[in-house]
């Protein structure tokens, strides 16, 4: 039998979703196959979304008319803002999430898509035509053809989960891996990895004695992730906070060569900045202790996770350890930790669409290309939907800069950087982490997603009512003006301030010790109300002269970003190059001439060198033209 799609999202995961959302979005026939139709939108790790560099993913997935944030702000236990008494830059949102109804509700979202399918079933081989992908054959014989296929498998390729010398093939605990795609992906030409992650055990709730651990309440009132009205307000549950100590510690060291990590076992590279417990333990042994979190998985279940301690070592072990911690005493672990090691696809062997530089129609995104966490998974699986939709129609690639967003980010350091361990998004890997906070997501990426055609009409209005808000609000304070007076002399006291001649609202709150409220307290809008944007507004104001500096760093980098490279370009030919250059921008094949400055290896002497051989490479073209020799020209 055999079926006909536009496009074809391999892998129900967060990566997953947001592909098959956004190839629907586009009107594409869209399938979905999945190893297991129960587990969509499933969270096996840490049941909570956002955090630091993934709430600015999050948000930006959200003003792009994806479904994570509505999803998270539909289904959390606790909302708080992490890094609040720090600068905007780096404040980020995280929502502790009832991962049973998470799921579900992503389930329940797919299932209502008019143009998208659900199918169960595991992929046995890619069928093709030529140099690019025309559809799946699945292990049971069943076709389906489609214009674009977009690979989202998580850790199931080649899976295999690690318990101390125990292991079974899985792409994570009770499920089956994905068994023979890895081969059939190297006999279409693809380079393969292995990487490994783990998870921490899972503790029932009755088992812990909750009255000596310090509680972590949620935030209230509380922010959302997406910008939408209409969010559901929850009873929020609190976390509670636990730490390691010596007795843990020796558990950990005397059983080391239990780990499979630790005894070779495991080949794949971790996380580095998630590790295990007994890395932490052995990495920064100076430390007398580290903390850990007991994070609730939902209402519905006693299932508590601990969140910290991700380990491989042996059932007995992970039970002396639990038992070790303060409050866990008596605690009886219902799940214990594993790791997964699993095959990947380096994403250098793709570009900045998240297409296969080889295999056209052909698209990947999540843990498949060497990523960890749900956002990151969730920011590429949109990117490769959105594109996997724009090749089968015909359409230009839908592309986002670095400096445009996190998610551009994310993809740029993917296709350039050749990565030895799972890459996590952290706001110190933006340069242009002031222009891009999660508070400004919308402001930044609506407009562009609209005119892809990913924001509906609602998302859209409620875009411009905050767009026109806003710029009232702002020209409001631009034309206040106020002058010394004794109230205005006695509230500015408080906040160690005062005035001496008339200025406007605007010059007033540049101050950094003026805040937002203190100004409508005095001076308030028109018609009342709480005015719900005033971060956004305040960084704008106090942070003007910062933006402003990094808006010329931005439009500095764009002249390399904005110059092509030709694809036809032979580097390895390139002998006033550095050999390292040569090979890595061969291997590699950056898109443009930021790109290219960006890869490890690469000199700024590599870059003024290939800037003056593409300036020739333009004027003999240009004279071919010219003379009317060579009439198709060149790049």
């Amino acid at each position: 039998m055999s079926f006909d799609f536009d496009v074809i999202v391999i892998g129900g995961g967060h990566a997953g979703i947001e592909a098959a959302y956004a190839s629907s979005r586009l009107g594409c026939r869209t399938l979905m196959l999945a190893v297991n139709l129960d587990t969509i939108g499933a969270m096996p790790c840490n049941p909570a979304v956002g955090g630091p560099g993934k709430s600015q993913l999050v948000k930006e997935i959200d003003a792009l008319g994806g479904l994570m944030g509505i999803a998270a702000d539909s289904t959390y236990l606790q909302m708080r803002m992490l890094n609040s008494s720090r600068g905007p830059a780096v404040q980020s949102l995280r929502a502790q999430s009832d991962k049973g109804e998470y799921s579900l509700f992503m389930k329940r979202f797919m299932e209502s898509l008019p143009n998208v399918a659900l199918r169960q079933g595991m992929v046995k081989s890619f069928l093709t035509d030529g140099v690019r992908v025309s559809g799946v054959e699945l292990a049971f014989g069943e076709r389906f053809s489609a214009k674009a296929v977009v690979l989202t498998a998580g850790t199931f390729l080649e899976g295999t989960i690690w318990i101390g010398r125990d292991t079974q093939p899985a792409g994570r605990a009770g499920e089956f891996p994905a068994i023979g795609l890895s081969a059939c992906l190297k006999s279409l030409g693809f380079k393969m990895g292995r990487l490994k992650t783990g998870t921490p055990p899972r503790l029932d709730g009755r088992t812990i004695d909750y009255s000596q651990l310090p509680q972590v309440q949620g935030d209230e009132p509380h922010e959302f992730f997406s910008y939408l009205d209409n969010r559901p307000k929850r009873e929020q549950l609190p976390c509670h906070q636990t730490r390691t100590c010596e007795r843990t510690h020796e558990a950990i060291r005397n059983n080391l060569q239990e780990s499979p990590m630790y005894s070779g076992l495991i080949h794949g590279v971790g996380p580095r900045y998630c590790p295990s417990i007994e890395d932490k333990v052995v990495r920064f042994a100076d430390k007398e202790s580290h903390s850990l979190f007991l994070e609730p998985e939902g209402k519905s279940t006693y299932e508590v996770y601990l969140q910290g301690c991700s380990t491989s070592l042996p059932v007995s072990v992970q039970n002396l350890i639990v038992r070790s911690l303060p409050g866990l005493e008596e605690a009886v672990i219902v799940r214990p930790a594993y790791a997964v090691e699993y095959d990947y696809l380096p994403a250098t062997q793709f570009t900045s669409s998240l297409m296969s530089r080889d295999m056209e129609g052909f698209f990947a995104g999540g843990q498949i290309l060497g990523t960890s966490g749900y956002e990151e998974a969730a920011a590429q699986g949109l990117v490769a939907g959105v594109n996997a939709a724009a090749y089968a129609l015909g359409l230009s690639p839908f592309h986002l800069s670095r400096s445009s967003s996190y998610m551009g980010t994310l993809i740029d350091d993917l296709v350039t950087k050749e990565l030895g361990e799972p890459y996590r998004m952290m706001t110190s890997r933006s340069e242009y982490r002031l222009l891009l906070r999660q508070d400004n997501a919308d402001m930044r990426l609506t407009p562009l997603g609209r005119e892809f055609g990913l924001v509906d009409d609602k998302r859209w209005a409620r875009f411009q009512s905050k767009q026109a808000e806003i710029e009232a609000e702002m020209e409001r304070l631009k034309q206040t003006r106020i002058h010394p007076c004794p109230e205005w002399e006695a509230a500015l006291s408080e906040c160690s301030e005062r005035i001496k001649n008339s200025l406007t609202l605007e010059e007033l709150l540049r101050r950094p010790r003026v805040p937002y409220a203190l100004v409508e307290k005095l001076c308030p809008r028109t018609g009342g109300g709480a005015f719900p944007w005033v971060l956004e507004l305040e960084t704008d104001i106090k942070y003007a002269g910062y933006i402003e500096r990094q808006k010329a760093q931005v439009a500095q980098s764009e002249k390399f970003d904005n110059v092509r490279l030709p694809g036809d370009m032979n580097f390895l030919d390139l002998e006033n190059l550095s050999k390292e250059a040569r090979e890595k921008l061969q291997r590699i094949r950056p898109e443009t001439l930021g790109q290219a400055a960006r890869i490890g290896g690469v000199s700024p002497a590599d870059v003024s060198v290939l800037l003056v051989l593409l300036s020739a490479r333009r004027r003999a073209g240009k004279d071919r033209d010219e003379s009317g020799a060579d009439a198709g020209g060149t790049n």
